[in-house]
């Protein structure tokens, strides 16, 4: 059962951005206690192996994702100052996202849009270049001179990495959606938040926004799932660097 103690503490975590309505919060928080999330996951996550290396797993989103951190400083203080002499607003944009089994936290991307664009969105839904919940657009007015730049080549989800140390995000993983955009969700597609979501996965080194069906996005989520193991986590990885280096889809 779905007390109000939840809805008010969904709301209150995604305040700052949306206000979203009570459908939402609701959404979210009964896909939390109703949903049948340990039968996403294939038959072999009963097995001790499988939880021994997702235990691997964890500690290597630690050591990476602080070794990251180190090497990337003078990229996050060069973006931070660029972003701050480029456009008026805050330097974050700080989100709220649905994640591992519907469970709601905060992440952090560097501000890549004019202040105020969340409320613009509903004059842009028109122009929305995907099918689904999602929404994307190529030449998005609301971005900001240099935001275009940050998006291309991923450098705004750079933030992100601090999200895979405190254990809310992983390297590699289903991507997080708006709690809005799971609210839309078709319940089939809640399964790819079985598995703690990540900065990156297969339909982010399969062309990005170049898939438009967010069906289809769904179906490449789902087969990592099905198929995971470190292995594959470290191909996604290795094919992701000339994925942003190339920029293919991304904007």
């Amino acid at each position: 059962m779905i007390g109000m103690g939840t809805v008010r503490a969904v709301r209150v975590e995604y305040a700052q951005e949306t206000r979203p309505l009570p459908a939402v919060a609701a959404a979210v928080a009964r896909a939390q206690v109703e949903y049948e999330w340990d039968a996403c996951l294939p038959a072999r996550a009963r097995l001790p192996r499988w939880r021994l290396e997702q235990a691997v797993k964890r500690a290597l989103d630690v050591v990476l994702g602080v070794v990251l951190l180190v090497l990337f400083l003078p990229v996050l203080v060069l973006v931070a100052v660029v972003v701050k002499l480029t456009s008026p607003g805050p330097l974050l944009f700080r989100w709220s996202a649905v994640g591992e089994r519907a469970r709601p936290f905060v992440t952090y991307k560097f501000r890549t849009m004019v202040p105020g664009a969340d409320g613009m969105k509903g004059t842009l839904l028109h122009m929305n270049e995907m099918r689904g919940p999602v929404f994307k657009i190529r030449q998005d007015p609301r971005m900001t001179s240099v935001g275009w730049w940050l998006r291309k080549y991923s450098l705004d989800e750079l933030p992100q990495l601090w999200s895979v140390v405190k254990g809310d995000m992983s390297l590699v993983g289903p991507r997080p959606p708006f709690p809005d955009e799971f609210a839309s969700f078709e319940e089939w597609q809640w399964a790819k938040l079985a598995v703690r979501p990540g900065i990156t996965c297969i339909w982010q080194v399969s062309g990005r926004s170049e898939i438009s069906d967010f069906r289809e996005w769904v179906r490449l989520d789902l087969d990592y799932i099905e198929r995971w193991n470190l292995l594959l986590d470290l191909k996604i990885l290795l094919r992701t660097i000339p994925a942003v280096i190339g920029a293919r889809g991304a904007y």
